[in-house]
């Protein structure tokens, strides 16, 4: 059968999305209001917080990612901005250099960073976590900031120069607002990833610490797959209100980006 309409050539994607994105879903749904008999039941939810040991891992992950984002977001607008700016930054290797750890895979570059710790003799824990966090997920910090002020109209910040204004005045009234499109997008990117890990806080702690993502996966592993099912559903679930949250008004986000 030719494809004769170009809506036709989207089918095969609408197939793999059906497969691999709307089915998994759907079973998560599922699973996670049944019980071992397959019976409905909403007990998997309640039980999530009645136990105080999903509670407390949820607790710690959340205050590791809002950590992990906070630091990210220090080091990484600095270092997007100078990338950003041409008279400090005028050679794209710079660019190269903060893509090329990017195309080691990422539990590669974890358990690299577990064995140095390992051969200076520090002791594995929240510190080491923080520190594999950041280093795993600055990228994804600083690229969308970057994106941003690398497309910003530099014709604002000259007004407000012309105007009187002074450079901290330019960027706090100017650069930084145009610019919050791109820390959201960034925040949404780190924060949410690390809330869910679970390979991460394995190596760089010897499982002495467990993330969120942790707990699903011990649930897994012991096929209690609706409880699992459960908690995977309240992981998406934040991860959807966290979108809203950090999403913003896209009419804004495209006066921020300049596009």
């Amino acid at each position: 059968m030719k494809m004769t309409k170009r809506s036709q050539w989207a089918l095969p994607y609408v197939i793999f999305l059906g497969l691999f994105v709307v089915l998994p879903l759907f079973l998560v749904l599922v699973y996670a209001f049944q019980d071992g008999a397959g019976r409905f039941t909403f007990s998997n939810i309640t039980r999530f917080f009645t136990d105080r040991d999903a509670l407390s891992t949820f607790a710690l992950s959340l205050e590791v990612a809002i950590e992990n984002t906070a630091i990210c977001i220090l080091i990484g607008y600095p270092a997007a901005w100078i990338l950003a700016n041409r008279k400090l930054n005028r050679s794209a290797v710079t660019i190269v250099l903060f893509i090329i750890p990017m195309w080691v895979n990422a539990l590669m570059r974890t358990l690299a960073t577990a064995e140095l710790f390992n051969m200076m003799g520090l002791q594995l824990g929240k510190g080491t976590l923080i520190f594999g966090m950041v280093y795993d997920y600055l990228p994804f910090m600083i690229y969308p900031i970057y994106n941003i002020l690398e497309r910003m109209d530099k014709s604002y910040a000259e007004a407000a120069a012309d105007l009187g204004a002074d450079s901290w005045t330019v960027f706090r009234k100017v650069t930084l607002p145009l610019s919050l499109p791109g820390v959201a997008s960034g925040v949404l990117m780190v924060f949410m990833p690390t809330v869910s890990t679970f390979a991460i806080s394995e190596f760089l702690t010897n499982n002495r610490i467990k993330l969120f993502g942790t707990i699903i996966q011990e649930n897994i592993n012991s096929s209690m797959w609706n409880y699992g099912a459960a908690l995977s559903l309240i992981m998406l679930i934040i991860i959807g209100i966290t979108s809203l949250l950090t999403g913003g008004d896209k009419e804004e986000q495209m006066e921020g980006g300049m596009v």
